[in-house]
């Protein structure tokens, strides 16, 4: 259960060798040990993760998951629920890909797509059925700004965490009166392995300073957060920007 002060004593991992995933255990580590399930496929990175946890004062269960097949989710959650209940579970799976490839390239397209939305709507479908089952839990998803008003430099990209985040937002809404609260965490550009060698954007920030503004907004109960906070007036700009002149600019 999630003491007083918001602290869990399980949380999952969903894309446990995520830089974001990982930063999420750690910040929570802080409060005091706890155990952490770490999905994800077999491999050194979940080793290499599963280790560092451990040296931070978690006790570690792995669990096979594999984004991309859909048909093993149910099987996987099964595992990661068993025997205990999952009080915050944190969706941190996803795919970057290179913008000009992936609207010219069926297969990663879809992949793509696959991964940071099907998958994630499978996944979410699931974790929403476990925790309305044992009456209480959170979720923390993990979207993007760039789903917010989707740019022609990474259409196919900002298309998929747009409807990852309407999935997120709309299972919050239902699992709500279950105990059950999600919040979205729209992000900026951070500094993990997935952006390595880019160019920053402004307002660029790091995986331990997103987690810190997640695991805070979830302890807090809240809905939707962005990181950072500046990026709420930035979008809620953009959204109003006309067509024409938003082409335009230079983003």
């Amino acid at each position: 259960m999630i003491d007083a002060v918001g602290n869990p004593n399980t949380i999952l991992l969903l894309g446990g060798t995520s830089d974001i995933a990982l930063a999420v255990a750690d910040e929570y580590l802080t409060a005091g040990p706890l155990r952490v399930i770490v999905a994800a496929r077999p491999s050194d990175r979940r080793d290499d993760a599963a280790t560092r946890l451990r040296q931070a004062g978690a006790t570690v269960t792995l669990v096979d998951f594999d984004a991309l097949d859909t048909s093993s989710h149910q099987k996987a959650l099964d595992e990661a629920f068993s025997g205990h209940d999952v009080d915050v579970a944190v969706v941190a799976f996803g795919l970057l890909g290179d913008a000009e490839e992936l609207w010219q390239n069926q297969d990663e397209a879809v992949k793509l797509a696959t991964v940071n939305y099907t998958a994630a709507v499978s996944a979410g479908v699931i974790l929403g059925e476990k925790m309305k089952a044992q009456g209480h839990g959170r979720i923390i998803a993990f979207s993007s700004v760039a789903g917010e008003r989707v740019r022609r430099s990474n259409f196919v990209y900002g298309s998929s965490k747009a409807g990852f985040d309407g999935f997120y937002l709309g299972l919050g809404e239902a699992l709500r009166p279950h105990g059950v609260v999600i919040t979205v965490v729209r992000p900026g550009m951070v500094r993990t392995k997935m952006t390595d060698g880019m160019d920053e954007a402004p307002m660029t920030i790091t995986a331990d300073e997103v987690a810190r503004i997640a695991v805070k907004a979830s302890r807090r109960g809240k809905e939707l957060v962005w990181a950072p906070a500046a990026y709420r007036y930035v979008m809620s700009a953009l959204r109003h920007v006309p067509r024409p002149l938003f082409r335009k600019l230079p983003i």
